[in-house]
């Protein structure tokens, strides 16, 4: 086959000629022979009776039917289906074996003919490849099938030629069409539609009417396609040249293979960053989200935009907690309120990506990543000490906690099976910044309250699936959880309860 994909030939089924070289083309010309043939003196008088009443035949004047349009010639000798100055008869007739045949498709209806024949031009057929080679001096010394000539009403010899149709419905009306579109160069009246097109395109594939497979082919590159006319398109593209099917395949193959997941990363941006509504698209990517056919590239996904979020509370919670105050005093301050927006928005982002972990069950990582923030707990610790943040961002202690609060949960139901040195980590490192904010926030409002008991209990369950000596430690950290009221901690009283409990057990095995 040649490098150049410009310069080789369509392959097709069976009546498509070959693209490997010229002597293909014999080959291809050669399995056709059964479908030429000379009719017989009486068959011609029928026919010629039949075509010259084409204007009642049954195929041609319903208003529906492609057949019907009319068409402008280049030449006023050469009219379709004209017996008085046609060279070329064909017998269009019902062949099971023909190309595109699709074995579950609808055969023809009863109505529809199964042998139509008409008369043609050779020089107007030439247009289609198949015809050119066909009718060419080449092929002709070399079938018996058109060695019988007949005269028309004029005298002129007919080159008797016939032809297979699949049997499926409309498939007769169809080949009628792109013969007739051999006499014309305007195609826009008849492609006017995908399905148009794409009950055209086989024919003109199958015959090599480059004209008419042009003209389709741009025609579906510009229009919409049903899913029903997308899975034609596809079953087509590979009877298409390289370059016919380019900007077909462009529409409907990703250019990469991780195509889905940058659709996906940039819809979740839009979502949290860029977009007005903002809780109507959160809510839509999320269906997307839980829908999405393969949960592994939804995981990479979301923990892509994690990262991303978390790294941008990190770095304006860093900021805030080192400022740099070599520039103006007003100055600084701006920036100081920049970096807690900055923090708390994205904190929001980052508590809604942690929702849809959670609820995919793809959470493990950001679990880990969660409990490996030393530097950014200290950095909290420091921000929610001062003053600073209370008439700013009076928002943020919550927002952070409740990230905290979803993964714990998590962790604590089984929802995500962290290894026991993760779960040490998440209490140890975010023990203290909840204890932080309970000191500092003040008056503490009824939500702020229920989300601080709710963390507690949280911690204490995790708690007692640490080793004793881990429960020990981060045991007497808790302390502060009685500070409200000794009856208004039970969740304290049972964790301490239990760590005794056991603690009074006799050793066993090799512990």
């Amino acid at each position: 086959m040649p490098s150049n994909p410009k310069k080789r030939q369509r392959v097709l089924h069976h009546r498509y000629l070959s693209s490997a070289n010229a002597s293909a083309t014999t080959t291809r010309l050669s399995s056709t022979a059964a479908l030429i043939d000379s009719f017989s003196d009486k068959t011609i008088t029928e026919t010629s009776q039949k075509l010259r009443r084409t204007s009642s035949h049954p195929l041609f004047p319903s208003s529906t039917s492609y057949s019907s349009y009319a068409f402008t010639t280049t030449n006023a000798d050469t009219s379709f289906n004209d017996p008085t100055t046609a060279d070329v008869i064909l017998r269009l007739f019902l062949d099971a074996t023909a190309p595109f045949t699709d074995g579950d498709g609808c055969f023809s209806s009863v109505g529809e003919q199964s042998d139509v024949q008409i008369y043609l031009h050779s020089q107007v057929l030439r247009r289609a490849k198949y015809f050119s080679a066909l009718l060419s001096d080449r092929w002709q010394p070399n079938s018996s099938a058109i060695e019988s000539n007949y005269p028309n009403s004029n005298g002129k010899s007919l080159i008797s030629l016939k032809f297979g149709v699949q049997p499926t419905q409309g498939s007769m009306d169809v080949h009628l069409t792109v013969l007739e579109l051999l006499y014309t160069d305007d195609f826009t009246t008849v492609i006017n539609s995908a399905s148009t097109a794409l009950d055209i395109l086989p024919v003109a594939l199958e015959l090599l009417f480059e004209d008419c497979v042009k003209n389709c082919v741009k025609f579906l590159e510009a229009v919409p396609w049903s899913e029903e006319e997308e899975k034609r398109v596809l079953s087509l593209i590979p009877f298409l040249r390289e370059e016919e099917s380019q900007e077909l395949l462009a529409r409907t193959s990703p250019g990469k293979d991780d195509s889905c997941e940058e659709m996906l990363h940039g819809l979740i941006l839009a979502a949290i960053h860029n977009h007005p509504n903002m809780a109507f698209v959160k809510a839509f990517v999320a269906k997307l989200l839980r829908e999405f056919s393969s949960r592994e590239s939804a995981r990479r996904v979301l923990e892509r935009a994690f990262e991303e979020s978390l790294k941008i509370v990190k770095e304006s919670l860093e900021e805030y907690s080192s400022p740099d105050f070599r520039g103006d005093h007003n100055e600084t301050e701006a920036i100081q309120r920049l970096n807690l927006h900055t923090a708390l928005t994205n904190g929001k982002h980052l508590l809604w990506l942690v929702e849809r972990m959670i609820e995919l069950k793809v959470a493990d990582s950001a679990v880990k990543e969660w409990s490996e923030q030393s530097a950014f707990t200290a950095d909290l610790q420091r921000a929610f000490r001062d003053d600073a943040w209370r008439n700013i961002v009076p928002g943020l202690p919550a927002v952070v906690l409740r990230c905290t609060l979803k993964l714990a949960n998590a962790v604590a139901a089984g929802t995500i099976l962290a290894a026991r040195q993760v779960r040490m980590k998440l209490v140890k490192d975010w023990l203290p910044v909840l204890i932080v904010c309970k000191d500092n926030v003040s008056p503490m409002s009824p939500s702020h309250k229920s989300l601080y008991i709710e963390l507690e209990e949280t911690f204490l369950r995790i708690i007692s699936t640490l080793p004793m000596s881990d429960a020990q430690e981060l045991l007497q950290q808790c302390l502060s959880f009685s500070t409200r009221n000794v009856e208004d901690c039970p969740h304290l009283v049972c964790a301490f309860n239990t760590w005794f409990r056991r603690a009074m057990q006799p050793p066993q095995g090799n512990l």
